[in-house]
């Protein structure tokens, strides 16, 4: 079991390794990074200003870091207390065989489960755990009844409540 899951994390390590070989960002492109995950909103005339380049400049680099899929998309991020889903659970979930079939089905199946923002497969006593987001304590209620269980293969759960959020970052530092 050891050895599968250390074998797991050094492919996992190699492929991290060959994806970012390649990446080369020089400072401006690291400054455009930057300022991108900070406000996607900016314009390349204020990117421009804020770097010092021409706004065909600032252009061409953004194209080609989306090109390269350094930026794979933008998005708006909510607050998720006027929309009612401040209600915030990490759900760990142990499956009941480790079969590829049983995992590809899981995974396949979480993923259209719109309350689930994110979904990790992780080491140790659960196989994945999940980021949920419900308006409160009876609407996980029922998510975990009509939606969650419903799903094969589930040996058991464990949720943890998240009583606030110390820092919640979606700035990835280059």
């Amino acid at each position: 079991m050891f050895g599968r899951l250390f074998l797991i994390f050094y492919l996992f390590l190699i492929l991290l390794t060959e994806n970012f070989s390649d990446m080369n960002l020089d400072k401006i492109d690291k400054q455009i990074v930057k300022l991108l995950q900070e406000d996607a909103k900016q314009t390349t005339k204020e990117i421009s200003n804020k770097t010092g380049l021409s706004v065909t400049a600032v252009y061409e680099r953004v194209k080609k870091l989306e090109r390269d899929e350094i930026i794979t998309k933008y998005v708006a991020i909510i607050n998720k207390n006027k929309v009612e889903k401040s209600f915030m659970v990490l759900c760990r979930i142990k499956l009941e065989k480790h079969s590829k079939a049983y995992l590809t089905k899981f995974e396949t199946e979480v993923g259209k489960i719109d309350e689930v923002l994110e979904c990790f497969n992780i080491t140790g006593d659960y196989d994945y755990q999940l980021k949920i987001l419900v308006k409160d304590m009876d609407a996980y209620r029922e998510f975990m009844v009509t939606k969650l269980t419903t799903l094969e293969h589930i040996g058991s759960t464990r949720s943890t409540f998240v009583i606030t959020s110390i820092k919640n970052s979606t700035l990835i530092e280059l």
